[in-house]
């Protein structure tokens, strides 16, 4: 089978495998494991900020640096598809009494005027402030959607004119970095937390960091510690996301090119298709679903007419031609 349902589904290589077996191992709730801190300093050195934290998944990561910029019973702004609003199940009305309100995005793409119409960063005793703005690239939801500069500019420019803070939902960051030549810093830049996804396109088992300052990062230690997130010998896990981090952020162009290649059977343009996922609309997608399956190609339904196909490691440019002979032929 082909699987295109996700990027979480990689396997780790022979070569992250052998990474993993002979990392060196301590107690990270003590913080005593080298590859962990290892890991968490590269990647905050890798985005410009001065201090990381390992997770053991990225709506963890999300909402630890969400809960360190907006208090209990005050205001996040973030997209209606966004994953902090769609994908993590509300934990953040549930574990830290933060309200939503969204703006409308056309595949997700952040317009700068649509978040300062809705923002109240001053409404007063009797209506909730807006604290922080959550903006997401690579977004999911939007089809691997890469934010525009000049957009994340303008809103950053706001926040700070306005005392909100902001936090960057990373997942797909490399692929951002890597689709648009920005480099990560740049990316990164002007954001209080960012998180970054380790087990999506970079193909480690599990895992992903949350950056910000050292100070916050120490806060964010001990919710995670209350989250149940406080984790053992993490260096194993470490070691595999410290070998992707080396060998595996060039070749997401890879996953780029087969997601076009997709895109094309599917007759989804393919200059919409920034990163590795494709969103294509058909009549009956659970139907669709089956008939690729039945076909060799695992495909993911995500809503009433539409379906998501996301390029990865493991699918190599033959699959992706294999898989796009395979979707051409099935009605839609």
């Amino acid at each position: 089978m082909i699987d295109l349902r996700s990027d979480t589904v990689t396997r780790p290589t022979s070569a992250m495998r052998r990474a993993m077996a002979e990392a060196e191992v301590g107690d990270d709730v003590f913080g005593e494991d080298p590859e962990t801190t290892l890991l968490e300093q590269e990647v905050a050195d890798r985005l410009g900020h001065e201090a990381g934290l390992f997770t053991p998944s990225g709506s963890m990561a999300n909402q630890l640096g969400l809960r360190l910029l907006v208090g209990p019973g005050e205001e996040l702004l973030a997209d209606v598809q966004a994953h902090v609003v769609r994908a993590e199940l509300g934990a953040a009305a549930v574990f830290s009494g933060i309200t939503t309100r969204t703006w409308a995005s056309d595949r997700g793409r952040l317009v700068a005027r649509s978040v300062e119409e809705i923002a109240e960063p001053n409404a007063g005793a009797y209506s909730v402030s807006t604290t922080a703005i959550a903006v997401e690239n690579t977004h999911n939801f939007g089809g691997g959607t890469v934010q525009p500069p000049d957009q994340v500019r303008a809103v950053q420019h706001f926040a700070r004119e306005h005392g909100i803070g902001l936090h960057l939902d990373g997942a797909r960051l490399w692929n951002a970095h890597v689709a648009s030549g920005t480099p990560l810093r740049q990316l990164a830049g002007g954001f209080d937390t960012v998180s970054v996804c380790l087990s999506k396109g970079l193909g480690a088992p599990v895992g992903s960091v949350l950056v910000s300052t050292a100070e916050r990062v120490a806060a964010a230690r001990i919710w995670r510690k209350r989250y149940g997130g406080g984790m053992r010998q993490t260096g194993i896990l470490a070691a595999g996301a410290r070998y992707a981090l080396r060998e595996h952020v060039d070749r997401l162009a890879e996953d780029h090119a087969n997601a076009r290649v997709i895109a094309a059977a599917l007759d989804v343009d393919p200059a919409t298709v920034d990163t590795n996922i494709v969103f294509a609309e058909v009549s009956d997608p659970a139907a669709f679903v089956a008939a690729a399956a039945e076909g060799g190609v695992r495909v993911m339904q995500l809503g009433r007419t539409t379906v998501r196909l996301v390029t990865h490691l493991d699918v190599s440019a033959e699959d992706a031609e294999q898989a796009a002979r395979v979707l051409a032929t099935l009605p839609r």
